[in-house]
């Protein structure tokens, strides 16, 4: 679904939007380095289990540390982004945006310190939220909305879906460049604010459309 994303070029006034390059890896740990360095990716790496019941992250430092990951995974260069995901919530024309914590920013500094591979509980938990938090607004600022609407308008068409979400992140020192790093389809909708209203009014909406 992230390659609808990268399809897009989606750029204009407001932002553009794109996808961290990405590789995916179905199986042979030890090919992993090799595969990396043909596809000209960047460390550090962020590694996704493909296993749809697992959310655990891992942060590959070196390339020698990548052997030690499982595939099959998904490999994603990682952004710095001031540790702050947003993750937007899709229901039909709908759109609510809030603020995770994410992953924190890495230096070159710590890359060069600390090899190896680092694993990360599911980083977008309710738990997580940092709507409440004191936040630099350079970090903290929502995406632009004309910018969310033309994405997810542009995205219900080419997926075809019309209950899903974005995390989305601003890349650390741009004030209107983002990158869509996962969708989900039909998630969970009890951490969006006033799920029940807009949950509602959507197939309220099927409804009248049907009549």
């Amino acid at each position: 679904m992230l390659e609808d994303v990268a399809d897009l070029n989606l750029s204009d006034s407001y932002g553009k939007v794109g996808v961290p390059r990405q590789l995916v890896i179905e199986k042979d740990s030890s090919s992993i380095s090799d595969a990396v360095s043909k596809a000209g990716l960047r460390l550090p790496l962020v590694a996704k289990p493909l296993a749809a019941k697992s959310h655990e992250l891992s942060l590959a430092y070196d390339k020698f540390s990548l052997q030690m990951l499982e595939p099959p995974l998904v490999l994603q260069e990682f952004i710095n982004h001031g540790g702050i995901l947003f993750k937007v919530y899709i229901v039909g024309e709908a759109i609510k945006v809030v603020r995770r914590f994410s992953l924190p920013d890495v230096s070159k500094r710590e890359l060069s310190k600390n090899p190896g591979v680092f694993r990360f509980p599911r980083v977008s938990c309710a738990a997580a939220s940092a709507d409440e938090a004191d936040l630099d607004p350079c970090v903290g600022e929502l995406p632009p909305r004309p910018l969310l609407e033309k994405l997810a308008k542009e995205l219900r068409r080419r997926l075809g879906l019309r209950l899903f979400n974005l995390d989305i992140i601003r890349e650390l020192g741009t004030k209107d460049r983002f990158y869509v790093i996962d969708i989900n389809y039909f998630p969970g909708y009890g951490k969006m604010p006033e799920y029940e209203h807009i949950f509602t009014d959507f197939l309220l909406s099927l409804v009248k459309q049907k009549q």
